[in-house]
């Protein structure tokens, strides 16, 4: 058997879980400035580990490159920051950058956008379908209803609906494979994210910093009506709403999905929790990502699944399944508002 680890590096915390075949061997949560302030720490843990590959933390992802091979480019594509960007999760990219020196066997994967098995047309004018954890989120909920149902991963089918502590996104599984997504900057209102922008709202805020995707979300909008006497009331409809405007249009790539699965932070909510599945279950049946993990979070426990796979081991079939190895190209590459050209000036390169 091999030991693998995969890790979440969710806004709030940071995931590590250890797979072993079907053996959970490491389960751990971190806080992710903690985690950041010292990555040695948290490198020095991964050592200690001994694992045969890490599937690390790849932000908007990129094409299966490890960690040997990652360049100042990879690292500038997968987080979509510029040298010293203050906002947003620049602090990853150091961590990314620290992995890649330690000589530790880590591989970085694929976002949504990455991948063969969405249609191009889906892609244009896009760059956020769906982070990496998301997908990594998306190959746990293959493995969750495959278990439960006992189908084998090319016959699961779902909408993955993932609330997490800052943004909210949406996956399509169809026969086992990511064919849609609305990332966490381009799909409904997050806890901290206001989601995808209005265009004039864009023209009006004249320069978008990188910190401005991680505001305007539920709590800015509750912060601002705190003389109401419901305070958050109308942000958290709004919030409910948003995701079931979201869900819905997915369902022009998937018709009828099998499963609404439910996964993150705030899916846990009751204030959220309640009145969405009320609605969500109009759709299909809704049920929780709950996984095989006690303490970590859906990304991390998927992307131990990946790792698995990627070694050839007893997930082997999900990743061949989901064509993970397929992976290819840039986030940048369906632009046509701006250039792919322009958008690389934008983060140094």
């Amino acid at each position: 058997m091999v030991r693998v680890i995969g890790i979440d590096p969710g806004t709030v915390s940071l995931d590590l879980c250890g797979l072993d075949g079907e053996q959970v061997w490491l389960d751990q949560s971190l806080p992710t400035a903690s985690a950041l302030e010292s990555p040695q720490s948290l490198i020095e843990l991964l050592r200690e580990a001994g694992p045969d590959l890490i599937a690390g933390p790849s932000g908007y992802g990129l094409p299966m490159v490890t960690a040997d091979k990652l360049g100042e480019e990879d690292l500038r594509l997968a987080y979509l920051s510029r040298p010293g960007e203050a906002g947003g999760i620049g602090g990853l990219s150091r961590l990314a950058r620290a992995l890649a020196e330690s000589r530790l066997p880590v591989v970085f994967t694929p976002g949504v956008i990455h991948l063969p098995t969405v249609p191009r047309h889906r892609k244009l004018n896009r760059v956020d379908l769906g982070t990496a954890e998301k997908v990594a989120a998306a190959a746990l909920g293959v493995w969750d209803q495959g278990q439960r149902r006992q189908l084998p991963p090319k016959d699961t089918s779902f909408i993955l609906v993932d609330l997490g502590g800052a943004f909210t996104a949406l996956i399509a599984v169809s026969d086992g494979q990511v064919v849609d997504g609305m990332g966490g900057t381009s799909g409904p209102m997050g806890w901290h994210s206001s989601g995808a922008w209005d265009g004039e709202v864009a023209f009006l805020a004249g320069t978008v910093e990188k910190a401005m995707l991680f505001a305007g979300g539920v709590e800015s909008i509750a912060a601002a009506e705190s003389s109401d006497p419901n305070p958050g009331a109308v942000a958290i409809q709004g919030y409910v709403e948003g995701v079931m405007k979201g869900v819905l249009s997915l369902t022009a790539s998937l018709p009828q999905p099998a499963e609404i699965l439910l996964a993150g932070r705030r899916a846990r909510d009751p204030r959220v929790r309640d009145p969405l599945v009320a609605r969500l279950e109009d759709i299909a049946p809704v049920r929780d990502l709950s996984g095989f993990a006690k303490v970590t979070k859906q990304g991390a426990q998927g992307a131990a699944l990946i790792a698995d796979g990627l070694t050839g081991g007893r997930w082997a079939e999900l990743v061949d399944t989901m064509r993970l190895r397929e992976a290819s190209g840039t986030a940048l590459d369906h632009l046509s508002v701006i250039t792919p050209a322009r958008a690389r000036e934008r983060l140094g390169l």
